[in-house]
């Protein structure tokens, strides 16, 4: 195993510039209130500029390309294009086009695993655990190195489920794990230290609520309002999960995650 360097948080976020377009290709999507057609796994989505760039990428929301506002590849895209295809693309090179999309696909998992790994060990109260998170993540990392992907979601996953025990030893917050949350309404809800991983908050009414140091991880937030509410060190948010809510400008987020442009 090597010993990786700690990976900044800014390559675990996309950077279309250096990137070849994979998740406007490599993805297929259906006709929805996400997206304004349907688009088969491979084929370059109709918008896709020969720079790469997407034709309508201010007016997305507005054009029907929702879903591509809540997108993130935790900068998979990037890693893939520059690294491990050494900056060539599936346009200039048809030959490598299959692989390049397939290997896309396992990088993004592998990047989001390590994007938790690494907010793991920015978490004080979970010093105990700090140096197996930093074991796994180098893990993590070598099987992203070589481009491989065998399943280490589920020994993450227990170990970010230690990790968030001891950040909310002492709070007693509310016990929601995987509960079906769909539009209930929490306006004010007390939610601080709670336990509300893989719950369903769809629509759900969560302003001006106290999510301090919740436990997010796997949340579905599409359509939850979050204006005023309180994220401050809720644990395991992610991009996609802020980016399918809907807050404001007096809703506070994590360290390290920024308001959508759509909010």
């Amino acid at each position: 195993m090597t010993d990786h360097a700690p990976i900044p948080l800014r390559e675990l976020r996309s950077d279309c510039s250096r990137c070849a377009g994979l998740c406007c290709v490599a993805h297929s999507f259906q006709r929805s209130s996400d997206f304004a057609y349907d688009k088969p796994a491979g084929t370059p989505c109709r918008n896709l500029q020969d720079d790469f760039r997407c034709a309508i990428h201010p007016d997305l929301r507005t054009s029907g390309f929702t879903g591509c506002t809540v997108y993130e590849c935790f900068g998979a895209g990037q890693f893939v294009t520059q690294q491990l295809f050494d900056g060539r693309t599936w346009r200039d090179d048809p030959a490598i086009a299959a692989d390049m999309f397939a290997v896309f696909g396992t990088m993004r998992g592998l990047h989001e695993l390590l994007w938790y790994l690494t907010e793991a060990l920015s978490i004080d109260a979970a010093a105990p655990l700090h140096d197996e998170v930093a074991r796994l993540r180098s893990e993590v990392a070598d099987l992203r190195d070589a481009g491989a992907g065998p399943d280490a979601q589920a020994r993450v996953g227990d170990l970010l489920g230690r990790v968030s025990t001891l950040a909310r030893d002492g709070l007693h917050g509310r016990q929601a794990r995987g509960a079906d949350l769909t539009g209930a309404g929490l306006r004010r809800a007390d939610l601080h230290g709670a336990d509300l991983r893989g719950a369903l908050l769809i629509g759900a009414d969560l302003r001006g609520a106290d999510l301090r140091l919740a436990d997010l991880l796997g949340a579905d937030l599409r359509g939850a309002r979050l204006d005023g509410a309180d994220l401050t060190g809720s644990l395991f948010v992610t991009l996609p999960q802020v980016a399918a809510a809907r807050g404001d400008r007096t809703t506070r987020l994590p360290a390290g995650l920024d308001a959508p442009a759509h909010w």
